[in-house]
């Protein structure tokens, strides 16, 4: 689904099935954000080929955190020419799942390219920003695009809600820090891990408010 020019969501529609979203920027560099489960990506890929994208028109795949949901079918880009990238700390969690199940997980499918830090990121001129936001999990990030002042805030930020913490090196209050870090930014456009997108600066702020005022009092 077209957001505005050079953006693209791919929601999954079934959450039976998986309920990450994914992200397609389309501009001088094809960025492709959190693609999902492995054996689920065929929702992503049916939709990127109608759009006339193959697997090997990808520049880069970048996972917002290294839960499975959200990276598994960066192994469909292993022989492809596609980049990948994560954070360190997020990686290192990868790295345990693999050591966790062993030969069959492919470790080798998952190695980044690069690692993501905070701070600019230039793909081919597309102009990213990296923002650290742990909490959800201990190396998460988002991206911000400000050429449409966009938000990708993976599971650190829904509408109406927020990541959970209870999973391994979630951290409530870190989260907090997180969420109120990017308060301040200039958003027209929120584009979470799951749910919703949410369009239009007046209703982001308000969401903001929103997820402060009720679901900071549980975690």
């Amino acid at each position: 689904m077209k957001i505005c020019d050079g953006l693209y969501v791919f929601p999954w529609t079934s959450m039976s099935a998986n309920n990450c979203n994914t992200y397609l920027i389309d501009g001088p560099a094809r960025i492709l954000i959190d693609p999902g489960h492995f054996h689920l990506f065929e929702n992503v890929a049916v939709q990127l080929k109608a759009l006339g994208i193959e697997l090997s028109d990808i520049d880069l795949v970048l996972v917002t955190h290294g839960h499975p949901d959200h990276f598994e079918a960066v192994k469909h880009f292993k022989t492809q020419r596609s980049m990948f990238c994560v954070s360190l700390e997020d990686y290192r969690m990868i790295e345990e799942i693999g050591n966790h199940y062993g030969p069959a997980f492919d470790l080798d499918a998952y190695q980044p390219d690069f690692f993501l830090s905070e701070g600019n990121l230039d793909v081919k001129g597309v102009d990213l920003e990296v923002i650290q936001t742990p909490g959800h999990s201990p190396g998460s990030v988002s991206v911000y695009w400000g050429r449409e002042k966009a938000l990708f805030s993976g599971d650190v930020l829904f509408r109406d809600g927020l990541g959970r913490t209870d999973l391994p090196g979630g951290n409530g209050e870190s989260l907090k820090k997180s969420i109120k870090g990017l308060e301040s930014l200039d958003i027209e456009l929120l584009l979470p891990g799951h749910g919703d997108v949410l369009q239009g600066s007046e209703a982001v702020k308000a969401n903001f408010k929103k997820v402060q005022n009720f679901w900071f009092a549980y975690i």
